[in-house]
């Protein structure tokens, strides 16, 4: 199969002809059509990602087809379109998988980490890990779904139930979540990096009622705020646009180191947390919910061999919504 494979940190993925993986108990083999590339897959190739396997074929926005079923799988048939997220197993055993909060466990696998993913032609997947894909969406339009959507709805329910949000950065994540908010009946404040007309402009189209740079104040204090940027000069920011009781939500998975702050922007009962990965849980409620709102998402698409290209271009902010690696003409 084609594919694209991380060799090393900080150098460009390679095309690399490899072997078909096979499919043991439990997995399934999808043919993949699309990929969602993720910021998550930068912090990878950039070496800030320490748990990686490498030689590793990235990306974890999978849709596609499954062509082989292995033993014991009992949720899938071959034929059905199947969605492969960032989450790709856990112990099942420890106290993190036993009380619903499979996200935290120590010994869990991330797909295009340690689990080879998506910018290639077959993937093989846990199957009880997998999502079957809302019928609503063509391939390009579902692959954010399954990472930005996601990981960025449970950014949403611990940010909790407050009408005012804050938004730091519009990309992929947040342009889907602003569509839920609004079907939530709360109003979303945007704030990008200063000068970038082109989120700006993108977030008032998606329904923003403020937009501004993360160096200015929002016209009234939030309930509370996710930062989709990795940013850590931000967190101070957002925790002075909070009122009292208000959350801070830190949601990626890295970010750069966090300035010290005066113990009275946090003070007030104000919380500041983080998200780690996704629960399937979360994953089943999103993609249900994603058809009633209905959810659309805005995707730029890149052959597969343009890998390299659709990184680059997310690092510098050349587009709007998200890119998608096209491995099969998508349905």
């Amino acid at each position: 199969m084609r594919a694209m494979v991380l060799a090393a940190p900080r150098r460009p993925l390679e095309e690399t002809d490899l072997p078909d993986p096979s499919c043991g108990p439990g997995q399934v083999l999808v043919q993949v059509h699309v990929c969602g590339v993720c910021r998550t897959d930068l912090h990878l190739v950039d070496g800030e990602l320490s748990e990686a396997r490498l030689p590793i074929v990235p990306g974890h926005q999978v849709v596609g087809v499954v062509a082989e079923v292995g033993p014991e799988v009992k949720n899938f048939a071959v034929g059905d379109r199947v969605g492969i997220p960032w989450l790709g197993g856990s112990c099942g055993r420890c106290r993190f998988c036993r009380s619903g909060r499979e996200n935290l466990c120590d010994k869990a696998l991330y797909t295009g980490c340690q689990i080879d993913g998506g910018f290639a032609e077959t993937c093989a997947a846990d199957a009880r890990f997998c999502f079957p894909v809302p019928k609503d969406y063509p391939d390009l339009e579902a692959a954010p779904l399954l990472c930005a959507g996601l990981i960025g709805y449970r950014a949403l329910r611990l940010a909790g139930g407050g009408r005012k949000l804050g938004f730091y950065g519009f990309g992929a994540a947040a342009h889907i979540l602003v569509q839920v908010a609004r079907y939530q009946e709360r109003e979303v404040y945007v704030f990008t990096r200063p000068g970038d007309l082109a989120a700006q402009g993108f977030a008032r189209r998606f329904g923003a009622v403020w937009v501004g740079s993360s160096d200015e104040s929002p016209p009234v204090l939030l309930d509370a705020a996710i930062l989709f940027a990795p940013v850590g000069e931000l967190v101070p920011r957002a925790l002075e646009a909070v009122s009292k009781g208000g959350v801070v939500v830190c949601a990626g998975i890295h970010m750069s180191d966090i300035p010290s702050f005066p113990y009275s922007i946090l003070w007030g009962e104000r919380v500041l947390r983080s998200v780690a990965n996704l629960t399937r849980s979360d994953g089943e409620e999103f993609l249900a919910l994603a058809p009633k709102v209905p959810v659309r998402t805005e995707v730029k698409p890149y052959p597969l061999e343009r890998a390299n290209e659709a990184l680059s271009d997310l690092r510098e902010g050349r587009f709007t919504g998200a890119a998608v690696i096209v491995v099969k003409s998508p349905a």
